[in-house]
């Protein structure tokens, strides 16, 4: 089955449609010098954008997808803002919760639906969620979602255990354990009964703070439990492969591809809950090639085919509608949820971003340092 069904055709009329919203001056073109007639630059996790779907766009459309792979966001946000006024990426990849920090330093452009002609693709799941719009502008494409997950090796941990995020304290697995220091901070505080949002601490940010001072400290105390503090997916599902861990914080994705592969891991959301986020596509504020953006965005939405190779490769859920349906029962089981599981995640949320990030950046740096 091909990967999808446009046409070359199809591709240049729908990515034209609106075109003049972002036409410039031939001579502002020229003194940029960055616009590439037959190029996007896309930065994206690995498996965001499978081989087999590249190839096949490149050849229906003459658009070479040059692609940066990345690993976070506060990296990414960092180098897309060192680039401005002129960003060598058309198209980023950002989680939800992260809009608020680009679009307050005006590094992305709001995504004009009338230029994606299968909008409806998506699920209205996401495509009609209240974090997508921001100041009445819709600011990213969703592609795949994922979710903050605890990680086991089943030949040595049991399910029972993995019910609670206490078994990544218990002293039977020290030296055991892995994760990301800054998402594990927002688990930690739902772990120790707070809102891990810290929404409900926006008018209190005595209250806030305590939390987070309360969460650093024990994750001060609990230090010696842990192997690594890691920060590239591909780190953890080495741990795992290697069996240098049996237990670990991380993304929903590079664990389905683990489960996918057949390595002995599994994955769930313990009963303290954990987190639910959407990484999105978003077009950067004065992109180089923003017609061949557009082109790309179509491309992925033009059949539920590039959403389930989209699964296959990333291990994240496809938020295209009918994209579950070309996994096979393995997949499947790899990537998704029991609806127990479901009913125990909260997406992150952006309102609390101003009070969040300036107590846990310092918290994060305090524990690596102790």
């Amino acid at each position: 089955m091909p990967m999808h069904r446009t046409s070359r055709r199809h591709l240049l009329q729908s990515s034209a449609a609106g075109i003049g919203a972002f036409a410039v001056p031939n001579i502002i073109r020229s003194s940029a010098a960055r616009a590439q007639e037959n190029v996007v630059n896309v930065w994206a996790y690995a498996g965001f954008l499978p081989d087999e779907f590249k190839q096949q766009f490149t050849e229906e459309t003459g658009i070479t997808i040059q692609e940066r792979l990345v690993d976070e966001q506060g990296k990414q946000f960092n180098l897309l803002a060192a680039e401005q006024p002129n960003p060598t990426a058309d198209i980023v990849t950002i989680a939800g919760h992260r809009f608020q920090q680009f679009i307050d330093s005006e590094l992305l452009a709001p995504i004009d639906t009338s230029r994606l002609s299968n909008w409806e693709a998506i699920n209205p799941v996401y495509r009609d969620s209240n974090w997508l719009t921001i100041e009445d502008q819709i600011w990213g494409v969703p592609m795949l979602l994922g979710a903050e997950v605890l990680a086991y090796n089943t030949e040595a941990v049991t399910p029972e255990e993995a019910d609670s995020w206490a078994v990544m304290f218990d002293p039977k697995y020290q030296g055991q354990t892995a994760y990301i220091i800054q998402d594990m901070m927002s688990v930690v505080i739902l772990y120790l009964g707070y809102d891990g949002t810290m929404v409900e601490y926006i008018d209190d940010p005595e209250k806030a703070a305590q939390i987070v001072e309360e969460a650093r400290d024990f994750m001060i105390e609990n230090k010696g439990m842990v192997r690594k503090f890691y920060e590239a997916p591909a780190e953890v599902q080495q741990m795992f492969v290697n069996q240098d861990i049996v237990l670990a914080q991380s993304w929903s994705g590079p664990i389905s591809k683990l489960i996918m592969d057949e390595v002995p891991v599994d994955m769930t959301i313990p009963r303290e809950g954990s987190f639910s986020f959407v990484y999105n596509f978003n077009v950067t504020n004065n992109a180089p090639n923003p017609d061949n953006a557009y082109a790309l965005l179509n491309a992925i939405l033009d059949a539920p085919e590039v959403g389930t190779a989209m699964t296959r490769a990333s291990g994240f859920i496809s938020t295209i509608q009918g994209a579950q349906d070309g996994l096979t029962d393995l997949e499947k089981r790899a990537a998704s949820f029991s609806d127990e599981e479901l009913s125990r995640l909260v997406f992150f949320d952006t309102r609390a971003d101003n009070v969040t990030f300036p107590l846990m950046d310092p918290a994060v740096e305090q524990v690596k340092a102790a």
